[in-house]
């Protein structure tokens, strides 16, 4: 989900670095990832669904979250917060794309699926425990690891806000509920975006937020 960054200490770095076992477990998130983000896309147009689509780019924005932890895992704290910098305006971009969206639905869009939305949350709620799952031996580890999990942990609650619009939208026959939880992830896309861009910042400057080793800002 939005404002899933993690950019631990130097330390939290190279014990994250050495340990092969969570490296295999970014390497599950990144390919579960990136698989749902295709299927939540075809899915989102073929349904009409704006909360599909939102959480199709989340997935894709965790993927490439994933992809970009792995390059600078073990690398030093202002490499980290560059790679940061670009994750929090990639997140704002999906705010501010997926906000577009629910408004033009708003205006021009239909009544979406139900039961595709249905299907699809269930089958990204079942990745994402699934992840977690895989993840939950590494929740009290240093901060990026940690982070990670709650990623996953807060995408699942998310995956059940998509499946509670689903039935919403079943039992009003209306847009609505889905284009609410699509407006509620943007929003969390935008405030997770100006906390880790603000914190990136500050790390690049050579200075570090009280509390920054241990914030998991989310989203994702």
């Amino acid at each position: 989900m939005p404002g899933c960054n993690h950019c631990p200490s130097d330390e939290a770095a190279k014990s994250a670095a050495n340990n092969p076992g969570f490296r295999k477990v970014l390497w599950i998130a990144l390919i579960a990832n990136a698989a749902m983000f295709f299927i939540e896309v075809g899915a989102s147009w073929s349904a009409g669904s704006v909360s599909l689509l939102a959480d199709s780019l989340d997935f894709g924005g965790d993927a490439a979250n994933y992809a970009l932890s792995l390059f600078v895992l073990g690398m030093a704290l202002q490499t980290r917060a560059k790679a940061a910098l670009l994750k929090g305006v990639c997140m704002g971009l999906y705010g501010v794309g997926v906000l577009g969206f629910a408004g033009y639905a708003a205006m021009h869009g239909q009544v979406p699926s139900y039961a595709t939305m249905g299907v699809v949350g269930l089958m990204a709620l079942s990745v994402n425990v699934g992840v977690a799952a895989i993840q939950y031996r590494y929740r009290n580890g240093d901060s990026n690891m940690r982070s990670v999990w709650l990623c996953s942990r807060n995408d699942a609650i998310g995956n059940l806000a998509v499946l509670g619009a689903a039935l919403l939208v079943g039992v009003t026959q209306t847009a609505w509920p889905d284009l609410a939880v699509a407006a509620l992830m943007a929003t969390l896309g935008l405030t997770a975006s100006v906390s880790v861009i603000k914190q990136a910042r500050a790390e690049i400057r050579g200075e570090t937020p009280a509390g920054a080793a241990h914030s998991h800002g989310h989203s994702h």
